[in-house]
């Protein structure tokens, strides 16, 4: 059948991809925070878009546990407990440190040439004040090394944790020494991968998953305890006991 003259073709997935990206992107980097409500009717305003569009959104942010949808209550931003990041860099630790071990080993000179202008990108990117921009950098940089990892159970597994990775990555930056910290890892692990050094390269990419866990965490207690100030500061918690002390 001729396309009608005039016409415009849009795939359906395209405005729908967008309202994921926006809404991925204000959660990743604090726009919209852990434990936070998402009004459908406002976000349908606010980006001039149908509640069926905005809710194939949402499903998908659902299925990347970025966001959990409950009855009564509608979609809620998840909040990061420790056991879960305890729990994700346990599981990137494992991933990432066998894709470094694997790239060293089997990665063609073409991909460590492209290896090397993502690391060059990610320094770029740290020199600057955009975290979205660093943190898709840092996303390249490690789509490169899962490229040439040759394995394609990890390339399987690591796409449903990517944007809780990501939301943890950027937890993880919220110390102001961290990036500088991070930076240097980063150069070692790209270091023994050029070298030719596996079991280097792995090491370096777990050393510096544990190192990223223990910034991340630390960041995490302290907004847990923020929290906990904030609430107890609310007028209906002032003066309650504590039902699990004795008086």
């Amino acid at each position: 059948m001729a396309t009608p003259t005039g016409a415009v073709f849009e795939k359906p997935g395209t405005l729908r991809t967008r309202v994921e990206e926006f809404l991925r992107t204000s959660i990743m980097d604090g726009r919209i925070k852990g434990g936070e409500r998402l009004r459908e009717q406002e976000l349908c305003d606010q980006l001039s878009i149908s509640r069926s569009t905005l809710r194939e959104a949402l499903r998908t942010l659902e299925a990347e546990r970025l966001i959990s949808i409950e009855p009564h209550r509608g979609p809620t931003v998840v909040r990061i407990t420790e056991k879960a990041a305890r729990d994700l860099y346990a599981l990137r630790a494992l991933l990432e440190g066998f894709a470094a071990h694997e790239f060293a080993r089997l990665a063609s000179d073409a991909d460590v040439e492209r290896l090397r202008k993502a690391v060059d990108a990610l320094h770029r990117q740290a020199k600057g004040n955009n975290k979205s921009a660093l943190l898709a950098a840092k996303r390249d940089f490690y789509d490169v090394l899962l490229s040439g990892c040759d394995n394609d159970l990890i390339k399987d597994m690591l796409p449903g944790l990517l944007s809780r990775i990501n939301l943890l990555r950027a937890t993880s930056f919220a110390r102001a020494d961290r990036l500088p910290e991070s930076m240097a890892e980063i150069d070692l692990i790209f270091e023994r991968i050029r070298a030719r050094d596996p079991q280097g390269a792995q090491s370096a990419a777990q050393s510096h998953i544990v190192n990223a866990e223990r910034t991340a965490l630390e960041v995490l207690k302290r907004q847990q305890q923020e929290t906990s100030d904030s609430e107890g500061d609310r007028p209906e918690t002032k003066g309650r006991g504590n039902p699990g002390s004795a008086g």
